[in-house]
């Protein structure tokens, strides 16, 4: 199991997985006072939280599914990076896409956090690709509906 640092300046608890299958963690909002999101408003959102991942890792920021489908609210850049060498705190940019406003209450969850190893790569200039079944077939050219 991967150990990774963390600093909490908030009351609320760690970021947990809620079961033994789950990939990620809910992320609270730490705030000093309600926040009211109107339709379509975004704002960056503090969690308190900071971390250490290491290097080869990266911290993917997600929508809460039952957030989203039952209030419109998700993350704007779904899913956001957080990179291993950042050291600032976790912050979620939420977005309301619903048509009615939106409180967002100190401790609330708001996202979740996948951890995700990743490589670097070396560009191989090339003057073609190997050819598959599916070749240049884009958004779509995969179902038949």
């Amino acid at each position: 199991m991967m150990k990774v640092k963390i600093i909490n300046l908030s009351e609320h608890p760690l970021p947990a997985y809620e079961t033994v299958a789950s990939a990620g963690m809910d992320l609270r909002a730490f705030l000093d006072a309600p926040l009211t999101l109107a339709p379509l408003q975004r704002a960056l959102i503090k969690t308190g939280l900071y971390i250490e991942l290491p290097a080869g890792t990266e911290a993917q920021i997600r929508p809460r599914s039952g957030l989203a489908r039952k209030k419109g609210i998700t993350v704007l850049n779904a899913p956001g990076t957080i990179d291993a060498d950042y050291r600032g705190e976790v912050g979620v940019l939420l977005v309301n896409l619903s048509d009615t406003p939106f409180v967002v209450e100190n401790g609330e969850r708001i996202a979740q956090m996948v951890i995700a190893r990743h490589e670097h790569i070396q560009w191989k200039e090339a003057e073609v690709l190997e050819d598959t079944a599916r070749g240049m077939g884009g958004f779509g050219s995969t179902g038949t509906k």
